[in-house]
């Protein structure tokens, strides 16, 4: 993305597309008029890499949670492979260098939910052949794994099988994603990995009283671990105004609130929600976002972090080796 005469390699670790794409709507490697994010649009802000989300519907849980993981990433390479000269698989610290270096486009699988795994580390390994980077244990309900956000007020935490999954995650280098966790499972997770997390898609609770939303404690620990939260543009964990500005609000409180601009990203959830943000339509917005920032006196080198930096410092150190 070209801000104030610089090129900043943006890098956004939640979007819901391929969902369309085995609803048979569309294809990402065309544009379209339907959604909020697809190959082609990217492009045209110079957005270099988007996770993916592998999110698996309620209706196929458990039982059916493998078999439609599966399907999802086959959808994940069959969409990367229609135009390889502009879009690329990343699966490591290599390939996120390439795409840093403006060779390509790139694309990474993330599971939301990791129903699929059942309580089997031996998937988790599976998994990772299949080229997922990047995993949370639960969406918002409850599993074998841990307990979701939805839980709370009250939920569990992680489970003896869950602290199995996370231990087999770190060997691969899997990140783990502590979105949608509970507020116990949170801690029991950041307590169980040997590697620093991230919270791909999380706002602050503080201006958003949600459960989704990280609490005060919950940011400075994870950036204390070395992790990074992914503000994201999802109207109800906004609250207070659905629009672009209060999204600067949250990245301005997180920022505050740390003091420190290391830890701080984009985690839009584009084509996860039905409304979007009032200025945030879709990814070819995200210049505007960039815009708001600088108009609010964050400087040029943090909103470079912010966008892209950030991320491609801490998985490209997490996927080393």
């Amino acid at each position: 993305m070209r801000f104030h005469g610089k090129e900043i390699p943006v890098v956004d670790t939640h979007a819901d597309s391929l969902g369309s794409v085995l609803r048979g709507e569309r294809h990402l490697y065309e544009h379209s008029q339907h959604g909020q994010l697809d190959f082609p649009r990217m492009a045209e802000v110079g957005h270099r890499l988007q996770f993916l989300s592998l999110w698996v519907e309620p209706e196929y849980k458990p039982e059916r949670a493998l078999a439609r993981t599966l399907q999802y990433i086959d959808a994940f390479w069959q969409e990367t492979a229609a135009h390889p000269e502009w879009i690329v698989p990343v699966v490591d610290a290599a390939g996120l260098q390439a795409v840093a270096a403006g060779e390509a486009m790139g694309a990474v699988m993330s599971i939301e939910g990791a129903e699929a795994l059942g309580t089997d580390p031996a998937r988790v390994r599976l998994l990772h052949r299949l080229g997922v980077r990047l995993m949370s244990l639960t969406w918002n309900q409850r599993n074998a794994l841990a307990d979701g956000a939805g839980e709370d007020p009250g939920g569990g935490g992680v489970s003896r099988a869950g602290r199995e999954i996370i231990r087999e995650m770190n060997a691969v280098r899997i990140v783990l994603d502590v979105s949608h966790l509970s507020q116990a499972s949170f801690w029991d997770a950041l307590e169980c990995s040997s590697k620093p997390p991230i919270a791909s898609h999380s706002n602050c609770q503080a201006l958003a009283p949600h459960r989704r939303n990280l609490s005060n404690g919950q940011i400075r620990a994870l950036a204390k671990r070395g992790g990074v939260q992914g503000i994201t543009f999802v109207r109800d964990f906004l609250q207070g105004g659905e629009n672009l500005e209060r999204v600067v609000d949250h990245m301005i409180y997180a920022l505050d609130l740390v003091g420190d601009d290391r830890h701080l990203a984009l985690g839009s959830d584009f084509d996860g929600v039905e409304v979007p943000v009032t200025g945030l339509e879709d990814v070819t917005c995200l210049p505007q976002l960039a815009d708001a920032l600088s108009g609010r006196g964050v400087s040029d080198n943090t909103i470079g972090r912010i966008f892209g930096y950030n991320y491609l410092d801490f998985f490209t150190h997490a996927w080393q080796g």
